[in-house]
């Protein structure tokens, strides 16, 4: 595959749709333990209404258009916490694809820098919080020095080093301190333990990642 077109979008995020169904309790467990308890059952919900709400707006038109349609979608299916990150960052995807009928490799290290810039803006949150930030830019900074380095990278390619640095960022999240919510409350448990909003964000990734892969 060398370009992306709409009628794609709503495959891509079936596979984010996917990996969300099988770590729900992984999510949950993880949460339960630093907040509310409900990541994984959040996650599922917001990325399992994506695919189908997306089919039905796969028609001829602009990808970045139906990415911010999509944001506000997914923002009132899972008006959380971290609902509305997630939805804050496909929502600034689709400001950076404006005008955008189709997609080439380097528009996924795009994809995945505006998505890191959503969250920050809509978190208020800074890198070394422990948030899903650290992950997704971690992710994000990977992919953009790929496409920089190697502008012949396949989308493979951009997703594989997303995913890399989405690791890094997941496991340096284990020196990091909780600011924000009920994680800040419970911050002496998080000492040593992967922050599971960064998870989120690397499995977010991840599935993005295997539909080119597959």
């Amino acid at each position: 595959m060398d370009k992306l077109t709409i009628g794609d979008v709503p495959e891509m995020f079936e596979k984010v749709a996917e990996i969300f169904r099988e770590k729900k309790e992984q999510l949950c467990e993880m949460d339960a333990a630093m907040g509310d308890g409900d990541l994984g059952l959040t996650m599922s919900k917001g990325y399992g209404a994506l695919p189908g709400f997306l089919r039905e707006t796969a028609v001829e038109g602009e990808i970045g258009k139906q990415l911010m349609k999509a944001g506000m979608m997914m923002q009132n299916e899972v008006p959380s916490t971290m609902g509305t990150l997630m939805s804050s960052g496909i929502m600034q995807a689709g400001k950076a694809f404006k005008g955008k009928t189709e997609l080439v490799p380097a528009d996924m290290a795009t994809y995945v820098d505006a998505f890191a810039e959503g969250i920050q803006r809509r978190g208020k949150c800074a890198l070394g919080d422990r948030t899903i930030l650290d992950s997704v830019d971690a992710g994000a900074r990977k992919a953009v020095a790929l496409v920089e380095s190697a502008p012949d990278a396949t989308f493979a390619d951009v997703m594989a080093a997303a995913v890399d640095g989405a690791d890094e960022g997941v496991k340096a999240t284990k020196d990091m301190i909780p600011k924000f919510g009920k994680a800040a409350v419970h911050a002496a448990k998080a000492k040593g333990v992967m922050d599971q909003g960064a998870l989120a964000g690397y499995y977010m990734l991840l599935g993005l990642k295997n539909y080119f892969v597959s």
